[in-house]
């Protein structure tokens, strides 16, 4: 018995690995074709990754160069200003607020934008600030030229006020050594009218006091007894003076009691006259007016109190231009 069984053909067989392999190769290339898609996927994102991180980089390098020169120019304006100083350092202050506010930005790559726009924000606050001081420097440069004028003529000011008080010293001095000049003047003139004065003092002669009693036939007579005396009579004879002007002259009496007291009666004529040689008030008992020529002349007054005249000695004085002309004497038992 014979057996027919049927056997591959070569033909086949080949046309199998055909099929394998080109299925083998379609899908290594599909393989290919994802790991190529993927690589180009990493890399794109590699390569945005890589220009977000070069862009921050960047973006701090500009922040801390724009920082730090800022604060340089600012050190650069610090002066002997306290308002200026006290400003730049608040400014200083504001620029790292606004320094930390981008750095907190950057730590996210989603705001670089508003980084960018903080920075130039950055950028035009120092420019601000710069002008601010320079403005203010400006001012205080206006301000110390003032001052310094001001200072100039404060010093003119108190040259004038210097030589005006110089000035007015040696006036005052020269016052004061007119005023004294005058003085002494004054004082040799009182001086010289005192002893003019003396000088004209008309002295009497001739000084005698009388008691007088008078009789019915109205003739006085002497007494010499007190109880008898009704009043006293004094005569004297006035002395020529060239020195003396004409004119009325005064010769105030004063009769002194016994008990040296001033005989005086006001409604009889008495009164007060100056003694200008010790400078008192002095009474005296009567006065005489005489219109006198520059030459002799005899005087009398009669001093009729209405009283008793008491025992004892009584002092007579005449007295002209306050000075003493003369002096006597009169005993009544």
């Amino acid at each position: 018995m014979t057996t027919n069984s049927a056997s591959p053909k070569p033909n086949d067989s080949q046309q199998r690995l055909k099929v394998a392999a080109i299925v083998t190769i379609a899908i290594l290339a599909i393989l290919c074709l994802v790991l190529v898609v993927n690589l180009v996927s990493k890399n794109r994102t590699a390569k945005e990754l890589t220009f977000e991180l070069s862009e921050t980089e960047q973006l701090k390098a500009d922040l801390e160069k724009q920082y730090y020169e800022a604060l340089s120019e600012l050190e650069e304006m610090r002066g002997s200003n306290e308002e200026l100083n006290a400003l730049i350092e608040t400014q200083k202050g504001e620029l790292t607020q606004q320094k930390e506010k981008i750095e907190a930005l950057l730590r996210d790559s989603r705001n670089l934008d508003k980084a960018r726009s903080e920075l130039k924000t950055l950028k035009a606050q120092v420019e601000q600030y710069l002008a601010e001081i320079n403005q203010l420097r400006e001012e205080n440069a206006q301000l110390t030229e003032q001052n310094t004028y001001l200072t100039d003529e404060n010093s003119n000011l108190q040259t004038n006020l210097d030589s005006a008080r110089y000035a007015n010293q040696e006036l005052s001095a020269a016052k004061a050594s007119l005023v004294s000049v005058n003085e002494q003047l004054e004082q040799e003139r009182s001086v010289l009218s005192k002893k003019v004065n003396v000088a004209s003092v008309i002295k009497v002669n001739n000084l005698e006091a009388t008691g007088l009693k008078l009789k019915g036939t109205g003739k006085a007579t002497e007494k010499k007894y007190a109880k008898n005396v009704e009043q006293l009579q004094v005569c004297f004879t006035t002395t020529a003076n060239e020195v003396a002007e004409q004119g009325v002259e005064v010769f105030h009496v004063r009769i002194i009691n016994p008990l040296g007291e001033t005989m005086a009666v006001e409604g009889l004529g008495s009164g007060v006259f100056t003694n200008n040689k010790t400078g008192d008030q002095v009474r005296y008992t009567k006065a005489k007016e005489v219109d006198y020529d520059q030459k002799t002349q005899d005087l009398c007054i009669v001093w009729a109190p209405n009283q008793p005249f008491q025992e004892g000695n009584y002092e007579i004085e005449v007295y002209n231009k306050g000075y003493l002309a003369g002096a006597t004497t009169l005993s009544l038992k």
